[in-house]
């Protein structure tokens, strides 16, 4: 973590250029805010009782609004995995206030001094939110989980849950877990690798609040703690995707794999990095040998995330198998409702898959509308996060003129080439006639341009 110190407000003065530049929202209309109050005291007349079983939760310290709680159970040889998911449906109706702008905004936007919620506070961050403080409405996913990793949805049904305890990523222990949570991500890994699939999480680029006017800046790779978690996003969202794929509805993630052009990039980057990449292995088995904690690695993998195509959303179409190249699967979005307006419309189809209804006609249409919203939505916050880091980027730098960095190419188009510095956390580009991916260069910071959120590197004399 490299700490930016930040006396001036200069990020202070950048996010809110950010949230202006982007038309982030602050806050909801009152006509929204009013619905949802309302929505928040509705009562609930279609929900077992299963506060019996000893749900928890597993986030970031910091979060509130909580999709998931979770419990497992050993079943002879399977797993059985009781993932509770926010019943934000329950709260929303089609074209009521809340819905409609919730399909203006299409996912929450985080910055590092806030963030621009998907749902009002009162549905998101408590009545819908799965908190440990009282019983919640929730839609209960039963997947079975066998011995090869093979996941299997065996039931949904509406439920009020009690979450026993709101556990942290970076400080919970063994004990607070469900005794096969460590077993059900092993069983997980089994089956990618037998899928040709490969679940290598890149570490993020990101800004953290460190209180005081300070900034951290960092690559933070995966605690084993999220990505054991991860592991039962992934069963459930497999399975469902698998059940609705069979009814023959659905909203799937898809996503294609690097062009062979972008993969002989990639293979002069790892060289450059030095990278071993022997001729016969594909990419999949060497990016199962990358470790995110070492920086050379970290950089390889952020290239491949940058020469994939990028993964949207398609509904089912008849004879069509929807595909996602990096998880070797069918695969869908489920599961975090408060946060992406499509899963709440993957829930609702599956709740009516299960129990042999037919999908309302609200969800088919909304299925068909969805890849648009979402592509819009997807981009944007990715803009956002981009700028966010560029603006970190240089109040970190700044004063730093003049001095020379050790920098390596990761791709080209032109003259033009993205850096990554290898001392730094820092991403940018600069103008290096006949730069080659893979190739080891100094580099000079000529200048910094805060409110540009622009860097500027030449190659060192």
């Amino acid at each position: 973590m490299k700490a930016i110190h930040d006396p001036h407000g200069a990020l202070t003065a950048g996010l809110a250029a950010i949230r202006a530049q982007y038309q982030v929202p602050e806050g909801f209309p009152p006509l929204v805010i009013a619905a949802a109050e309302l929505a928040a005291s509705r009562g609930l007349t279609d929900h077992v009782d299963r506060t019996a079983i000893p749900f928890v939760t597993l986030d970031p310290a910091s979060s509130t609004d909580l999709d998931q709680a979770f419990w497992i159970e050993q079943s002879g040889h399977d797993l059985i995995l009781f993932y509770a998911i926010a019943d934000v449906s329950w709260f929303v109706d089609d074209g009521d206030a809340v819905d409609a702008e919730a399909w203006k905004r299409g996912e929450t936007v985080y910055l590092p001094d806030g963030k621009a919620g998907l749902y009002p506070q009162v549905l998101s961050e408590r009545a819908a939110s799965l908190l440990p403080d009282g019983p919640r409405p929730a839609v209960i996913f039963t997947v079975r989980l066998a011995p090869d990793g093979l996941a299997t949805l065996e039931g949904a049904e509406r439920a009020l849950i009690q979450s026993r305890a709101k556990l942290a990523y970076d400080r919970v222990t063994d004990a607070e877990l469900p005794p096969a949570f460590a077993n059900f991500a092993a069983r997980m890994d089994v089956a990618e690798a037998a899928r040709g699939a490969v679940r290598v999480d890149p570490p993020e680029q990101e800004v953290e609040a460190l209180g005081g006017g300070r900034y951290g800046l960092a690559f933070r790779p995966l605690l084993a703690s999220e990505r054991h978690n991860a592991a039962l996003s992934l069963s459930a969202n497999l399975a469902i995707a698998a059940a609705l794929q069979q009814a023959g509805t659905g909203l799937f993630r898809v996503m294609a794999g690097p062009s062979a052009k972008a993969l002989s990039r990639l293979r002069s980057t790892a060289a450059g990095l030095g990278l071993p990449w022997p001729e016969g292995m594909d990419l999949k088995s060497l990016e199962r040998t990358l470790d995110p904690a070492n920086a050379h690695h970290a950089a390889f993998m952020l290239a491949i995330r940058r020469a994939g195509n990028g993964a949207g959303y398609a509904p089912w179409i008849p004879g069509v198998t929807p595909w996602h190249e990096a998880i070797a699967a069918t695969y869908a979005h489920a599961t975090a409702p408060l946060r992406r307006l499509a899963d709440r419309y993957v829930i609702r189809a599956t709740l009516a898959v299960m129990k042999g209804e037919t999908v309302p006609d609200a969800v088919e249409d909304a299925f068909r509308r969805l890849p648009a919203v979402m592509a819009k939505a997807s981009a944007t916050s990715g803009q956002i996060d981009r700028a966010v880091i560029d603006l970190a980027e240089t109040v970190m730098l700044h004063g730093r003129e003049g001095e020379r960095f050790a920098a390596c190419v990761t791709d080209t188009d032109g003259e033009s080439a993205r850096v990554q510095l290898v001392d730094l956390p820092v991403v940018t580009r600069a103008k290096i006639p006949g730069a080659a991916p893979g190739q080891r260069l100094a580099l000079r910071l000529e200048g910094v341009d805060i409110t540009a959120r622009r860097l500027s590197f030449a190659p060192a004399d």
